[in-house]
């Protein structure tokens, strides 16, 4: 069972006014999302009562940073109220979980923050009204929990209950909305650990498409059709052809009378994988680049192919590039495993570099939620580009697979290494491709 750690989140307003701050792209938690500053209770911080404690991270924080030294400026008169006015606890799907308190703080006058430039890549003053209006025009990543303060600010900026978000109700699949549009369900799935949940997106305008379900299991896709009984559906898209991404999808087709999106590839796959009556009750609609599949907050969201991972990989953009939905592309959680007869290491390069190139807003895996801009592509790009270096030189030493996989992954769970394998494979396959290759003369 995963660890709650303790956390204090930093609600700072005057007048109608509310500090934010917009996380780097770099950071391993919530990249590129508006949030408040804020973090978890330190050992520096503990006292003998949990009020304390969270006061004592409170005025650490708020120094770290946003350079004031809080206990001071209530000396001084220049705040007028703190109290607490929320607490949420992070979901179980969560690797990560915190139990964050929030406390608000009222100032008399605007002050001009240090801020922690290693936390915060912008931090501003906006009424709560605009920073709905960005989040419903999807220019703001925002979690739930910060969303909802931010409307009960928006109706009150100094609202006296405390919001508990433990006692909300909650369906049986989780989901959530980061990007106001974008509505990711979280099914269970009999996907690849670490991950054990593959993301069913719905997006569009009056009519949505639906993204890759593939509950787990006959429970999950009851729990999930009732959950999909609420939309207006006009057509599923699979992302590609791996198990994770469709199973039970033909079902769900079915029960709603939807077309199946999916590429050439993908449908040729699932036919020689799983039966040439797999689709046999669902019309079948290919895509291909430049396809127009559904619309987002009025642009069109179009098609991009990204094989390497799967050789028919799709992926979406709409024409603001505001986000990009990349599947498998990178993992969230876990590592994205190339390999198999479907897999091209130099095919999943060239895709990382084109949606790199594309410059997206966030981008959106299967497993795991958005991240702000492209950091964690340009990263895996960079991984795979260091790992492929060191396998030419263990080459270069005629080091076998075998010994290339004790070496590189010596650390690595022993139910992980024919995923690990495969990589290795498919790096050495990239490699003797390319140096078997004619040159072209400059």
């Amino acid at each position: 069972m995963t660890d709650i750690r303790k956390a204090v989140s930093l609600v700072i307003v005057q007048g109608k006014d509310i500090f934010t701050i917009i996380r780097h792209n770099h950071l391993r938690a919530f990249p590129g999302y508006t949030a408040f500053p804020g973090g978890k209770v330190d050992a520096e911080d503990q006292a003998e009562t949990l009020d304390q404690t969270l006061l004592n991270t409170l005025y650490r924080e708020a120094k770290e940073e946003l350079g004031i030294d809080v206990i001071e400026l209530q000396k001084s008169g220049q705040i007028e109220a703190i109290d607490k006015i929320a607490i949420a606890t992070s979901p179980n799907y969560n690797p990560r979980r915190y139990e964050a308190h929030f406390y608000r703080i009222i100032l008399k006058k605007k002050i001009d923050f240090i801020l922690d430039s290693n936390e915060a890549k912008l931090g501003q003053w906006l009424d709560a009204g605009s920073l709905l209006r960005e989040y419903n025009f999807g220019k703001r990543l925002l979690i739930y929990p910060i969303r909802k303060v931010i409307e009960e600010l928006s109706n009150n900026t100094k609202f006296s209950q405390v919001i508990d978000f433990d006692l909300r109700e909650v369906g049986k699949i989780p989901f959530i909305e980061p990007l106001r549009g974008v509505i990711q369900y979280m099914p269970l799935s009999n996907t690849l650990p670490p991950a054990s949940r593959t993301n069913a997106f719905i997006i569009g305008g009056q009519e949505k498409i639906l993204i890759d379900p593939s509950p787990k299991n006959v429970d999950e896709y009851r729990s999930l059709l009732e959950e999909l009984k609420k939309f207006q559906l006009k057509g599923l898209m699979l992302s590609h052809h791996h198990k994770d991404h469709h199973e039970m999808a033909p079902e769900i087709a079915e029960y709603f009378n939807l077309p199946i999106y999916l590429s050439p590839d993908c449908h040729k796959r699932c036919l020689q994988k799983y039966g040439q009556d797999y689709f046999q009750k669902s019309q079948i609609e290919y895509l291909k680049e430049g396809d127009v599949v559904t619309s987002w907050l009025g642009e069109d969201v179009g098609v991009i192919e990204i094989p390497g991972h799967d050789e028919g990989q799709l992926g979406l953009i709409p024409e603001s590039k505001k986000w990009c939905f990349v599947g498998d592309l990178f993992q969230g959680i876990g590592t994205v495993v190339v390999g198999g007869e479907e897999g091209d290491m130099q095919k999943y390069m060239h895709s990382l570099e084109k949606v790199i190139s594309l410059g997206p807003h966030c981008v959106i895996p299967s497993h795991g939620i958005a991240l702000g801009g492209t950091y964690i592509l340009e990263k895996t790009l960079e991984h795979r580009k260091y790992r492929e270096n060191q396998i030419k030189d263990l080459m270069n030493q005629g080091k076998s697979v075998d010994d290339m996989l004790g070496i590189i992954y010596f650390d690595l769970s022993r139910k992980l290494l024919p995923y690990a394998r495969e990589n290795i494979l498919k790096h050495i396959e990239k490699i003797e491709n390319e140096a078997s290759a004619p040159k072209t003369e400059s």
